[in-house]
């Protein structure tokens, strides 16, 4: 096992919580930082990993479906104005032609060279749904004239697969819009419970993995009295246990319980591969949100 540290990579956004949502301890309080990260994550970044190596939780992990990357796809070239970008990014959209009513219920998963995973599908109209969930009114908006049934590729926990998808038709475009139809594996019931006693937060979000996997791109919370979060990293045989801290958090009077999100990049030894990457404090796999949702079912 390695324990490798990271770096921030940017601000990804700020956002001001409650008592309750970050408590005194993370912005303001009074346990130092060893080296960036304290003995006591260290401790329990061990018990996350041997919990999970060889684990039969660790064994459905790797048999399932969990999409590491975006379940939609722009029409080729991406959206042609800024108006019509902010009607996808808003949910923004209008139905003027018929769906499909029927549809397979399930669609094979295939990876190359991996295997394959047959896995229930959604219809065409619970996917545009999930697309179009804004009031449009006066706003500008994207207009759906039909959808099929087709494939796409989506990043997942066992690499790049193949997936059944729903390809929508937008008026003034020549290709469609790919919506992921697969519904994603259930995440397998942790064989560790959450931390209770373990200074920190869980991370929000995987943010993005690079194309060789060797890094990670995540987004983890600090307060206004630290310089900044940084995040461990423990690498075994089957797991990445990722522990967040920050550096050089402050006591003082003036501190405020409020905090930022940030992004950090953390570096590994090797690719990820089909190793299952792990929050430290819940004992449970980094969550993963698309940018441009729908959300799998990683709650």
């Amino acid at each position: 096992m390695r324990i490798r540290g990271s770096r921030p990579a940017g601000l990804l956004a700020g956002v001001a919580l409650s008592a309750v949502g970050l408590g005194v301890g993370s912005g303001c309080g009074s346990q130092q930082e060893a080296g960036g990260g304290t003995e006591v994550q260290a401790q329990r970044a061990r018990q996350v990993a041997a919990a999970w190596d060889g684990s039969a939780a660790a064994a459905e992990w790797r048999v399932g479906f969990h999409p590491m990357g975006d379940v939609i796809q722009l029409p080729q070239g991406g959206l042609r104005s800024k108006a019509e970008q902010l009607a996808f990014q808003g949910h923004s959209f209008v139905l003027e032609g018929k769906l499909p009513a029927t549809w397979p219920k399930e669609g094979r998963v295939n990876w190359t060279g991996n295997g394959s995973l047959t896995r229930p599908l959604v219809g065409a109209d619970e996917s545009y749904k999930a697309l179009a969930v804004a009031r449009v009114g006066g706003k500008p908006h994207l207009i759906v004239t039909g959808a099929k049934l087709g494939e796409m590729i989506v990043a997942t926990s066992r690499g790049p697969a193949v997936v059944p998808a729903w390809l929508f038709n937008l008026k003034g475009y020549s290709s469609p819009l790919k919506q992921a139809a697969v519904i994603p594996s259930k995440l397998p019931q942790p064989p560790i419970r959450q931390a209770l006693d373990v200074p920190g937060h869980p991370l929000e979000q995987l943010v993005r993995m690079s194309g060789d996997g060797r890094s990670v791109i995540v987004a983890a919370l600090h307060g206004v009295c630290d310089d900044g979060p940084v995040v461990h990293a423990l690498e075994t045989q089957g797991s990445v246990v990722l522990s967040p801290s920050v550096k050089n958090r402050k006591d003082g009077g003036n501190c405020t319980k409020q905090g930022k999100l940030q992004q950090v990049t953390v570096k590994l030894d090797r690719p990820v591969g089909n190793r299952v990457l792990l929050d430290g404090h819940t004992g449970r796999p980094v969550p993963y949100k698309p940018p441009h949702g729908p959300s799998p079912s990683w709650s």
